[in-house]
Protein backbone atom coordinates (compact mmCIF):
# COMPACT_ATOMS: atom_id res chain seq x y z
CA UNK A 1 0.00 0.00 0.00
CA UNK A 2 1.46 3.49 -1.09
CA UNK A 3 0.93 5.79 1.91
CA UNK A 4 2.23 9.46 2.51
CA UNK A 5 1.85 10.77 6.21
CA UNK A 6 1.61 14.51 6.17
CA UNK A 7 3.05 15.27 10.00
CA UNK A 8 2.59 18.40 11.94
CA UNK A 9 4.74 19.36 14.53
CA UNK A 10 6.50 16.10 14.41
CA UNK A 11 3.51 14.12 14.62
CA UNK A 12 1.67 12.48 12.11
CA UNK A 13 -2.03 14.78 11.11
CA UNK A 14 -3.04 12.70 8.06
CA UNK A 15 -2.58 9.88 5.99
CA UNK A 16 -2.98 10.05 1.91
CA UNK A 17 -3.32 6.98 0.21
CA UNK A 18 -4.33 6.25 -3.84
CA UNK A 19 -8.10 6.75 -4.59
CA UNK A 20 -8.34 2.86 -5.48
CA UNK A 21 -6.61 1.37 -2.49
CA UNK A 22 -8.79 4.10 0.00
CA UNK A 23 -11.91 2.07 -1.77
CA UNK A 24 -10.69 -1.23 -0.75
CA UNK A 25 -10.34 0.43 2.60
CA UNK A 26 -13.93 1.34 2.47
CA UNK A 27 -14.95 -1.85 0.99
CA UNK A 28 -13.15 -3.80 3.56
CA UNK A 29 -15.05 -1.51 6.31
CA UNK A 30 -18.22 -2.33 5.01
CA UNK A 31 -18.38 0.76 3.92
CA UNK A 32 -20.21 1.75 0.61
CA UNK A 33 -18.04 2.75 -1.86
CA UNK A 34 -17.70 6.74 -2.55
CA UNK A 35 -18.39 8.33 -6.39
CA UNK A 36 -14.84 10.35 -7.34
CA UNK A 37 -16.20 13.71 -7.16
CA UNK A 38 -14.88 17.07 -9.41
CA UNK A 39 -12.61 19.40 -7.09
CA UNK A 40 -13.92 22.25 -6.28
CA UNK A 41 -13.37 25.39 -8.48
CA UNK A 42 -11.88 27.86 -6.43
CA UNK A 43 -11.40 31.55 -8.43
CA UNK A 44 -7.91 32.45 -8.67
CA UNK A 45 -6.72 35.68 -7.18
CA UNK A 46 -5.28 38.23 -9.75
CA UNK A 47 -1.98 37.93 -9.22
CA UNK A 48 -0.38 40.98 -7.95
CA UNK A 49 1.95 42.35 -5.16
CA UNK A 50 -1.39 43.25 -3.09
CA UNK A 51 -2.81 39.42 -1.84
CA UNK A 52 -6.26 40.08 -0.83
CA UNK A 53 -5.97 39.95 3.28
CA UNK A 54 -2.29 40.62 3.80
CA UNK A 55 -2.80 43.78 5.66
CA UNK A 56 -4.59 42.04 8.33
CA UNK A 57 -2.03 39.51 8.50
CA UNK A 58 -1.02 40.71 12.11
CA UNK A 59 -4.60 40.21 13.37
CA UNK A 60 -4.68 36.73 11.80
CA UNK A 61 -1.88 35.72 13.29
CA UNK A 62 -3.19 36.81 16.39
CA UNK A 63 -6.26 35.20 16.44
CA UNK A 64 -4.47 32.07 15.89
CA UNK A 65 -2.53 32.41 19.35
CA UNK A 66 0.65 32.14 17.68
CA UNK A 67 3.58 34.90 18.77
CA UNK A 68 5.37 36.73 16.03
CA UNK A 69 8.59 34.30 16.47
CA UNK A 70 6.46 30.99 16.25
CA UNK A 71 5.01 32.19 12.71
CA UNK A 72 7.82 33.63 11.79
CA UNK A 73 10.21 29.97 12.89
CA UNK A 74 7.10 28.07 11.36
CA UNK A 75 7.48 29.91 7.82
CA UNK A 76 11.35 29.82 7.52
CA UNK A 77 11.56 33.33 8.06
CA UNK A 78 13.00 35.55 10.67
CA UNK A 79 10.84 37.62 12.89
CA UNK A 80 11.92 40.86 11.57
CA UNK A 81 11.02 40.22 8.05
CA UNK A 82 7.66 38.87 9.58
CA UNK A 83 7.36 42.27 10.90
CA UNK A 84 8.03 44.50 7.71
CA UNK A 85 5.72 41.94 5.63
CA UNK A 86 2.73 42.52 8.30
CA UNK A 87 3.93 46.77 8.46
CA UNK A 88 3.79 46.40 4.62
CA UNK A 89 7.52 47.40 4.08
CA UNK A 90 7.90 44.23 2.19
CA UNK A 91 6.10 42.01 0.04
CA UNK A 92 6.40 38.32 0.75
CA UNK A 93 7.49 35.43 -2.32
CA UNK A 94 5.33 33.10 -3.56
CA UNK A 95 6.62 30.69 -1.88
CA UNK A 96 6.48 32.67 1.97
CA UNK A 97 2.57 33.33 0.60
CA UNK A 98 1.95 29.68 0.29
CA UNK A 99 3.90 28.65 3.44
CA UNK A 100 1.52 31.86 5.37
CA UNK A 101 -1.63 30.80 3.63
CA UNK A 102 -1.17 26.81 5.16
CA UNK A 103 -0.10 27.89 8.52
CA UNK A 104 -2.86 30.25 8.73
CA UNK A 105 -5.56 28.79 7.07
CA UNK A 106 -5.91 31.53 4.33
CA UNK A 107 -6.80 29.75 0.53
CA UNK A 108 -6.89 33.00 -1.35
CA UNK A 109 -3.13 33.84 -0.48
CA UNK A 110 -2.11 29.97 -1.30
CA UNK A 111 -3.88 30.37 -4.75
CA UNK A 112 -2.01 33.20 -5.76
CA UNK A 113 1.55 33.82 -7.31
Amino acid sequence: MSIQVISRDGQPEYAVVPWAQYQALLKAAGHPEQAAQAPLETPVAAASDELPGLESLAALRQAKGLALEQLARTVGISPSYLTMIETGERQPDAAIRRSLAWELGVPGWRDAL
